[in-house]
This record gives structure tokens, C-alpha cells and sequence, in this order.
């Protein structure tokens, strides 16, 4: 089995060659980078299997780089680890694209969980290029939305959201399963983000629409299907 590689990018050089070590022991290939610029870099010219990023790096920030990232790629796997611990950086960093965030401090078993499920969920799930319900088209080779051939604007989390509902076109998702597939296994189930999200997305796919896409079950979850169930 080929080995997976991850790329750590964190200024604190000592905790970085830590996280090489604990990592490699555990058979993965590890690469670091000390700042956001060089990040960007090695990004550019290497696909990896998951990314580790701090928040306050030099250069560019994690914000920054996880937005820059998520421009040309939204599959790779984003765990944002860092201090900065309030709810509002939490929504900031889950907002750019980030898939999970790990406070420090922090035991590496419970990183370790985390990188193996989502290593797990990527290797498993079914690659398609196209995304189609009713009129609704999303390219995922170009991380591009359209209705009716009319572009839709989404940010990184919208988009994860949408292809989240139109991958189980027609499935019932639970509130738990949306917030550990979209926010990180980690995310309080009790937040009302995924109502602040699918409102968002309703306001740019469904609102100027008779046909509605979105649809609740009450007291059950969230789908995406051409009628209600």
C-alpha cells in the first residue's frame, strides 16, 4: 500500500520535527514547511494526501493559505492546528475550508484519529467529475456551480455543503453527520451552523427558482432532491 503524504506547515520548528517523527513512526511521509510562503510552494508542485496548518505563520497566514488552497483543490484534507481557540476562529477557519481544528496543546493520538478518518473517508469515496440534480450542475474538476447554466458564487464551505447533499442525492443527512462530513468530528452538534449554511445556500440556489433543490425533514436532517420525500 502506497504510503500517504502529509505536509505540516508550522513555525515552531521544534514541534514541527516532533509531529515528522511521531508520523513517520506511524508510516507516513512527512514534509514541513516554517512559513505560509514556502506552504504555498510545495502545495503548488505536490499533491498530498492531507495538510496539517497552523494559523499564526509567517508569510501567509493559515486563513490565507487555506483560502488559497481551496481555489484549486477542494478535496485534499485541511486540519487547522493551532491556540487560537474561540468560537469565532473556529467558524473563521472552518468558513475558508478547513476540514478539522485541533487545539493546542494536544495528545497525538487524538491528531492521529483524526488524520486517519479523514484518510480513510478520501481513499473510499467515488471520484466524479459532474454532479447533476434537475438543473443544477457541479463540476467538480472545476470546482465550478451552475443553474440553468447561470454560475453560482459559493464560498469554500458552501461548496463542501452542496457536494455533501448532492453525492447522497435524495438521502436524509442527520445534523451529526453533516457537522462530522463538512465542520470536523470535533464540532459542538449543538451550533445552529448548518442552518446558517443551508440558508445560505438556499438564498443562491433555490431562491430565484420555483423548482426548490434544498429541503428539510423535520426533526430528521437535510437533502437535496428535485421534490420533498
Amino acid at each position: 500500500m502506497e504510503q500517504s503524504v502529509i505536509l505540516i506547515v508550522e513555525d515552531e520548528q521544534r514541534l514541527a520535527e516532533i509531529l515528522k517523527k511521531q508520523f513517520e513512526s506511524e508510516g507516513f511521509t512527512i514534509e514541513l514547511a516554517y512559513d505560509g510562503y514556502i506552504g504555498k510552494q510545495m502545495i503548488e508542485r505536490t499533491q498530498y494526501n492531507l495538510i496539517i496548518l497552523d494559523i499564526n505563520i509567517p508569510l501567509i497566514n493559515g486563513y490565507d493559505l487555506c483560502k488559497e488552497i481551496r481555489k484549486s483543490n477542494q478535496d485534499v484534507p485541511i486540519i487547522m492546528l493551532t491556540a487560537l481557540g474561540t468560537p469565532e476562529n473556529k467558524i473563521t477557519g472552518f468558513d475558508v475550508g478547513a476540514d478539522d481544528y485541533v487545539l493546542k496543546p494536544f495528545e497525538f493520538r487524538e491528531l492521529l484519529a483524526r488524520v486517519n478518518v479523514f484518510l480513510r473517508r478520501t481513499d473510499t469515496t467515488p471520484k466524479q467529475e459532474k454532479l447533476i440534480l434537475a438543473d443544477l450542475i457541479m463540476d467538480t474538476s472545476t470546482m465550478t456551480v451552475t443553474r440553468v447554466g447561470k454560475k453560482i458564487d459559493l464560498t469554500a464551505k458552501e461548496y463542501a455543503l452542496l457536494k455533501l447533499f448532492l453525492t447522497n442525492k435524495g438521502k436524509i443527512l442527520p445534523r451529526e453527520q453533516i457537522i462530522e462530513k463538512v465542520w470536523g468530528i470535533d464540532f459542538d452538534p449543538g451550533t445552529n451552523i448548518i442552518d446558517v449554511y443551508v440558508n445560505y445556500l438556499r438564498k443562491k440556489i433555490d431562491k430565484d427558482y420555483t423548482q426548490k433543490l434544498i429541503h428539510t425533514k423535520f426533526g430528521f436532517g437535510f437533502y437535496c432532491n428535485e421534490t420533498e420525500i
